[in-house]
């Protein structure tokens, strides 16, 4: 019932550095596309609970999405509830970890993504309904591609500059190791390297702490 993401990021930098991934991609497979060009708002939420996010949300999710949900309410210890406008489209996104991960950046994760009929603001204000307050809200520019079977998302993210997630979302959770050990082999052909999760979780708290600053706009700060 569930799917499970394995999703590992690279932090690049440069808008040079960018263009030497897309470059890469090319190498590895000449006819490589983009396959969607978007701008987002994510915004992160703490605070409250599956349950009672299921009882909020309860008319206006399907079935089947309801059951996901509540799921993961039973399962999961640690969980990320956000919302995303992703050019007027708008889904709720819960993630949850698998093992030690965080739920906002581990590597290995349950996942759940709805699209709704609201305004990123009219959802917001059924999350927080159920509970929940704001962590922060991020924005960002994203490519997305997809190569060898690799999801290849190239982000312009406000803080963090460019990013780069490679992802491959399974249905098993006994495909997790080989689905990592795939990622793994494609960074290395394509020149990247993981972002370490300590370095990750000190960005995502600074931001966290400074959101506003960055929020809409191309500032960037750097944290080691």
């Amino acid at each position: 019932m569930q799917s499970y993401e394995v999703e590992v990021k690279a932090l690049l930098g440069s808008a040079q550095r960018a263009q030497e991934l897309r470059d890469a991609l090319k190498s590895i497979d000449p006819n490589t596309q983009i396959l969607s060009h978007n701008r987002q708002l994510n915004h992160y939420f703490e605070g409250g609970t599956l349950e009672k996010l299921c009882d909020v949300m309860v008319v206006h999710l399907s079935e089947h999405t309801l059951e996901k949900l509540r799921d993961f309410a039973k399962r999961a210890k640690k969980f990320s509830v956000r919302t995303r406008d992703k050019d007027n489209i708008v889904l709720l996104v819960i993630k949850a970890s698998v093992g030690d991960d965080t739920s906002e950046n581990g590597v290995t994760r349950m996942e759940l993504e709805e699209h709704l009929p609201f305004t990123i603001n009219e959802l917001d204000d059924l999350v927080l309904e159920a509970g929940f307050t704001y962590q922060a809200k991020w924005s960002r520019e994203r490519e997305e591609y997809l190569v060898d079977g690799i999801n290849v998302c190239l982000d312009k993210n406000a803080g963090y500059g460019y990013l780069a997630e490679f992802e491959i979302v399974v249905d098993d959770a006994a495909q997790l190791g080989s689905a990592r050990v795939k990622i793994d082999e494609f960074m290395r052909k394509v020149g990247t390297v993981e972002l370490p999760q300590d370095r990750l979780e000190r960005m995502f708290s600074f931001y966290n702490a400074h959101w506003p600053e960055y929020y809409g706009t191309d500032k960037i700060f750097t944290i080691e």
